[in-house]
């Protein structure tokens, strides 16, 4: 018998990659009903057609809410009845966010903030926030309000009462919609350059299989007001593109190098140097957990500080690097390139 037996979990942002990903982990368990809350009706009545087709027997454990993050009513209205939460719902392009910084605030803020409201008010059992290696040393609009986010999640967690607030971290999720290697793809396929932004540029690669694995142990290990972090590898970006080319027949001296975006970094970080001096190692994953002290600064100047851990920083530069052949068969693994070398294309992402 699993946790989910018989329980009611919601999906915030639910008709994104992530809950694709979930809805095809858990429909032939045992759960009882996964609810996707999300804003675009479309996105909802196209997944609700391809999860008819696709899982006929299980579709109706799939039940589909219209309303927003940024709206806490609408947020108080999805909540009876629900045991546990993964909160998806989020402003994830960086150029966007950087255009439009207010926007990413209202949702991956305030958002977030609307949720654990709801959450705690309905004496929901746990919640998971996802948040990105872009809020770790942030210097985009997007890292600096998931970074915001997890200090809201963590701050909540404080007086949460029964309900398990705790936060995963992680970095790029290959093949997840809006993400590079389905460009290139496209790009190959139409016959032109692969375009990247920085060859030399560093950034921790996963599945979507993974992301769902991360936020699972999160829910069956973490405690109240926890980060908590998967051991991921790395690549640069040009090794990425010479995979891609390698399985897609692309050309690797078309490669064409446009420049960095708005708010990029040259790599990115999991856990700063002030969060591995209190970082657990728990195997694949490391645990950043909660600052629970109080504000009275005072005790601090008489009881000192504990022993720091040996850790540093852990970033994409200083992780396991990938070879194009590693990288190559990182990628090949995905089911949605599975589906794109087999010809099947559109692929539920």
């Amino acid at each position: 018998m699993s946790v989910f037996k018989d329980k009611t979990l919601l999906i915030t942002g639910g008709t994104g990659s992530f809950g694709n990903a979930v809805l095809r982990r858990f429909l032939n368990t045992d759960i009882k009903e996964i609810r996707i809350f999300s804003r675009d009706e479309k996105k909802q009545d196209d997944m609700r057609h391809e999860y008819q087709v696709r899982y006929p027997a299980v579709a109706h454990k799939i039940k589909f809410h219209i309303g927003d993050v940024r709206d806490l009513q609408s947020c108080k209205n999805v909540m009876p009845g629900v045991d546990y939460i993964f909160h998806a719902a989020a402003l994830k392009q960086v150029p966007s966010c950087e255009f439009f910084p207010m926007e990413a605030v209202k949702t991956n803020v305030i958002g977030t903030d609307n949720i654990l409201t709801a959450a705690i008010e309905a004496g929901v059992e746990a919640v998971i926030c996802l948040s990105t290696d872009k809020a770790a040393y942030p210097i985009n609009a997007m890292g600096i309000t998931k970074a915001i986010e997890e200090k809201v999640a963590v701050a909540k967690s404080r007086y949460s009462g029964k309900t398990k607030i705790c936060c995963t971290r992680y970095g790029n999720v290959m093949c997840s919609r809006g993400s590079v290697i389905p460009l290139w793809i496209e790009q190959i396929r139409s016959g032109n350059p692969i375009t990247l932004t920085e060859p030399s540029m560093t950034r921790f690669i996963m599945s979507l299989e993974e992301a769902v694995d991360l936020v699972l142990f999160a829910f069956e290990h973490g405690e109240n007001g926890d980060i908590l972090v998967q051991k991921a590898p790395a690549c640069t970006i040009g090794t990425q593109a010479e995979a891609v080319c390698e399985l897609f027949g692309g050309k690797k001296e078309d490669i064409k190098v446009i420049g960095i975006r708005h708010g990029e970094k040259m790599y990115e970080t999991l856990l700063t140097n002030e969060e591995c001096a209190k970082a657990e190692d728990l195997g694949n994953f490391y645990r950043v957990p909660a600052d629970n002290r109080g504000l009275n600064y005072d005790k601090f100047f008489k009881e000192g500080d504990e022993t720091r851990n040996t850790l540093t920083e852990f970033n994409s530069n200083n992780t396991r690097q990938l070879n194009v052949e590693e990288t190559k068969a990182k990628i090949a693994a995905l089911e949605y390139i599975q589906n794109e070398l087999n010809g099947a294309g559109n692929f539920v992402q």
